[in-house]
């Protein structure tokens, strides 16, 4: 039981900063704020975390709790790319509406100069799980290619979707960041189809014209 509550307790405070970082800005967003709509208390809050800075760290809980939502909307009867277009497409369209391009880039920012724990790597997330049986069952049932393991399948998955973050916060979210990624994200996954399938999916619409073709 302490246990349990210990994780509520965290869970409280990761909860209520991020929708203070949402409704008022991490910069005006203070300890004392969170303490305050967390219910929870001053010792509580430095058991878990060094300072508001660490809590930029649980944005990957915020998307590992977005992709508990979608794994039972997921129709188990999808191909194993197509699972995968639809958790993309629903955590990117999350990410363009309603995580500021200022927190994301935050967020990366931290984790490349992080000596210690990067919540992004860490391989138990459910985020990691998911793929991990997605990448497993498409290739039992022969949707994906079998030279790649599945952990060589998710790495690169998952390298994509950090490439297009970090370029969707590098040109300062000038273009529509689900709209990008539902064009070429297709294009990507094809290269994991088996030979015969690859022939077989139709390629990607034009990418959209609001997004630069190439950055310096």
């Amino acid at each position: 039981m302490p246990r349990k509550n210990a994780r509520n307790t965290k869970n409280r405070i990761i909860s209520a900063a991020w929708r203070l970082f949402y409704d008022q800005g991490y910069e005006d967003t203070t300890v004392e704020d969170i303490i305050f709509e967390s219910e929870t208390s001053r010792g509580s809050f430095y058991h878990y975390f060094d300072g508001k800075d660490a809590l930029l760290g649980t944005l990957a809980n915020v998307f590992d709790e977005k992709y508990e939502e979608l794994i039972p909307a997921m129709d188990p009867g999808l191909p194993a790319i197509d699972k995968l277009i639809f958790l993309n497409h629903e955590l990117f369209a999350m990410i363009d509406g309603g995580i500021s391009l200022d927190l994301l880039a935050r967020l990366l920012s931290t984790q490349l100069l992080a000596r210690g724990e990067k919540h992004l790597l860490d391989r138990n997330r459910t985020y990691f799980r998911l793929l991990r049986k997605i990448a497993a069952e498409g290739q039992r049932a022969g949707q994906l290619r079998t030279d790649l393991t599945a952990n060589e399948i998710v790495k690169a998955y998952a390298l994509w979707e950090r490439a297009l973050l970090y370029d969707w916060c590098l040109c300062g979210g000038e273009y529509s960041l689900v709209a990008y990624t539902d064009q070429v994200t297709p294009m990507f996954l094809r290269s994991y189809l088996p030979e015969s399938g690859k022939t077989a999916r139709e390629a990607p619409k034009q990418i959209p014209k609001n997004r630069p073709a190439e950055n310096s």
